[in-house]
This record gives structure tokens, C-alpha cells and sequence, in this order.
């Protein structure tokens, strides 16, 4: 089966209400250019330092004007949209990284919280520490949709990839890796993890990603892309700005990348020993 998917690229501000003009200004583009998939990147609704001043605009999903007009895109437009995440109110003191999958009839197919805090210290001064204000999802996601199973993550889950492996184990022909990757941790490391998550589970991969430089002064890598089974980059944005991706795909391919490559049918179950050495470092 043949079909085109998309990734949207955003640079999002700190105004969630502008964020959903634009995000809706991109999924209509790329719906125009024939995509039934739209995925949109992590935290299209606002990319904001001061947690105090974003906790100040978050809603509860119910009330969240990215998923009201996520699921308004979709029914209009009859595709299926996918929030990559957008910040929510939990109703405690921690906020809830979560992606929505919307269906062409404006309804919720599900939800996914990003499991993978990115509580890291980087070489350039950067310190980031998601778990002080994210409660880390539990559950891995993937969803049966008419043309393809769909699997979930969000940016630094690309960096654990048995939870790629369990969602392919569990039927997924795409993957997903909507993200806001660092401009150094994505100069360094963004390609080369996508495309290895891809190539090791034989699936289609899209990964919409926020670009250039936000409003609370951060700086995102960009370069959003979308995959093939084999490895090959179909589609890929610039490192700055917006974009929309858009690729046209055969399902078909995954079978037959896992028909040359069968490792996912060859894992084994092994045990792991560990042997002590004692002494020193030889003179």
C-alpha cells in the first residue's frame, strides 16, 4: 500500500494560541500535498525556559488549545494527525510530556507520555532536567491504523532503542520520533540515531523536529526527516525554520527490508556473565 506521510517543522514560541495558528497553517500544507499522516514536532504548543511562566499557560487535555485544534485539523481535513507532544497540566506539581493521534473523524486514537527524561549536563554549559518537572510516561504505544501500525516515542526515547525494538516486535511498520533536539546533541548524533532505529527494526521512520532559535532563547537543531526501512532518507528539512515534509511510502517496503534482514525474527534470549580479573594494570 502506497500513501504519503509528512513532518511538520516549527520553531515554537512561548504563545500556545500562535503556535496552533501555525501548526494549523503547516498540517493544512501538507494535506494539500496529499498526506493522510501529519506529524507535528515535541512541544508544538510552546517551547518556554521559565516553567513558572509556561505552567501559567498549560491546560488540561480537555481544555489544551493543541489538541482542540489538532482534532479539528483532523476531521476537517479527514487525515490522521499526530501531536508529536505538547506540555499538559497533570492537576499535581509535574507537567505531562504527551503526544495525541488523531483520527480523520476529529476523535482521540491515543495518547503517549514520554518516557525518557533528559536530565543531561552538556559540554558547552547547557544543563537540562525534564524529570524536575515531567512525570516520565510507563507505557509503550503503537496503533493499528488502516494503512500501517504506528509506533510512539519522543525525542531523547531515540536514544533506547528496545523500546523501538518492542514496538517492531509488536507489529510497528513506523516508527515515530517527533523532537526538540539541542543544535549540539543533534549536530553530533540525530541522523545517525534515526537512521540506525530504521535500519535495525526495518520501519519506516518520521521525526518532526523543532528548528533555529525560540523566544525563551534556546536553540533547536531542526533537520526533521523521514526514513525508509533500508536506511535512506526520503525527505530532510534544514536546520532552521519551518518545513513541511512531505514522502510518499509503500508499506510494502518493510516487509520486504525484513524479508533481506530478518534480525528481528533471529533475536535470541541470552544470558549475560560477567568474569572477574584481579590485579593491577600490567607494568
Amino acid at each position: 500500500m502506497t500513501f504519503k506521510v509528512a513532518a511538520i517543522q516549527m520553531c515554537s514560541g512561548v504563545d500556545p494560541q500562535k503556535n496552533a495558528d501555525d501548526m494549523a497553517r503547516l498540517v493544512r500544507d501538507a494535506a494539500a500535498q496529499g498526506a493522510v499522516y501529519v506529524q507535528t514536532p515535541e512541544m508544538t504548543g510552546a517551547l518556554q525556559r521559565n516553567r513558572a511562566a509556561l505552567k501559567a499557560v498549560l491546560a488540561d487535555e480537555d481544555s489544551d488549545v493543541i489538541v482542540a485544534r489538532a482534532a479539528a485539523l483532523a476531521r476537517d481535513l479527514g487525515i490522521f494527525v499526530h501531536v508529536g507532544s505538547t506540555a499538559i497540566a497533570r492537576g499535581d506539581e509535574k507537567m505531562a510530556n504527551r503526544g495525541f493521534l488523531f483520527g480523520p473523524d476529529g476523535k482521540r486514537i491515543c495518547s503517549y507520555d514520554k518516557i525518557h527524561m533528559f536530565d543531561v549536563d552538556l559540554d558547552n554549559g547547557e544543563s537540562w532536567r525534564e524529570s524536575s518537572a515531567y512525570e516520565a510516561g510507563t507505557e509503550a504505544r503503537v496503533a493499528n491504523l488502516p494503512f500501517a501500525t504506528l509506533g510512539f516515542a519522543i525525542c531523547y526515547d531515540v536514544r533506547f532503542p528496545q523500546l523501538f525494538r518492542s514496538e517492531a516486535m509488536a507489529g510497528a511498520e513506523i516508527l515515530t520520533v517527533p523532537a526538540a533536539f539541542t543544535r549540539q546533541t543533534g549536530e553530533a548524533h540525530w541522523e545517525i540515531l534515526l537512521r540506525a532505529r530504521a535500519i535495525e527494526n526495518g520501519a519506516f521512520l518520521v521525526a518532526a523536529a523543532q528548528g533555529g532559535v525560540h523566544e525563551d532563547g534556546r536553540e533547536t537543531y531542526g533537520h526533521s526527516m523521514i526514513i525508509d526501512p533500508w536506511g535512506r532518507v526520503l525527505a530532510e528539512a534544514g536546520g532552521a525554520g519551518e518545513a513541511v515534509l512531505v514522502a510518499e511510502i509503500d508499506i510494502a517496503d518493510v516487509k520486504a527490508a525484513r524479508g533481506k534482514i530478518p534480525n528481528l525474527k533471529n533475536a535470541r534470549e541470552f544470558s549475560l556473565d560477567r568474569v572477574a580479573v584481579s590485579g593491577g594494570i600490567p607494568a
